[in-house]
């Protein structure tokens, strides 16, 4: 039953992305407007919001852990919330700039995105000691494999709405 509620939540969560794209997309056909930073924004917070939920849902806290982890897994999704602004400021470019990029725009783009990804894996390893001193080893690797999961999920639905770069031509 729990994996039929976590796989409910981040079918949700997957597709809570992937609407502002096709609405997007969809408005771009029509002449209608188009998704605002606001509207994103919002989603944003919705998915974080979600996120956190389907965390607690799925690692087994006592409640002295429960005290200790919550204030770290904030200021933890705060910084990767932070990485997640430069990920949208970098897809807002691509779209900006797509149909008539540039071999060396291209390039940019390509290797700033990978320098978000890593600033993203280095974040976890930043937190793995941080989160082992309020939990034991188990719950620390569950809470990261929790977050990888669904972070994993939510990457992949936003990169199949973004066209590949050879497509502008």
């Amino acid at each position: 039953m729990r994996n039929k509620v976590i796989a409910v939540v981040v079918l949700a969560g997957a597709w809570m992305v992937a609407a502002p794209a096709a609405r997007a997309q969809a408005a771009a056909s029509t002449g209608s407007p188009t998704v605002t930073d606001q509207d994103i924004q919002l989603l944003r917070q919705d998915i974080r919001s979600k996120k956190k939920q389907m965390i607690a849902a799925n690692l087994t806290l006592t409640d002295p852990e429960a005290t200790k982890f919550w204030p770290i897994y904030d200021q933890y999704a705060a910084e990767m919330t932070q990485i997640g602004d430069q990920k949208y400021a970098l897809i807002k470019e691509y779209a900006a700039g797509f149909g008539k990029l540039t071999d060396a725009e291209a390039k940019s783009l390509l290797n700033r995105s990978l320098a978000l990804d890593e600033a993203t894996v280095q974040l976890r390893i930043k937190y793995v000691p941080i989160v082992s001193q309020v939990l034991p080893g188990t719950k620390t690797a569950t809470f990261f494999q929790i977050d990888r999961r669904l972070s994993a999920l939510i990457d992949l639905q936003l990169a199949s709405q973004i066209p590949l770069v050879q497509q502008q031509n």
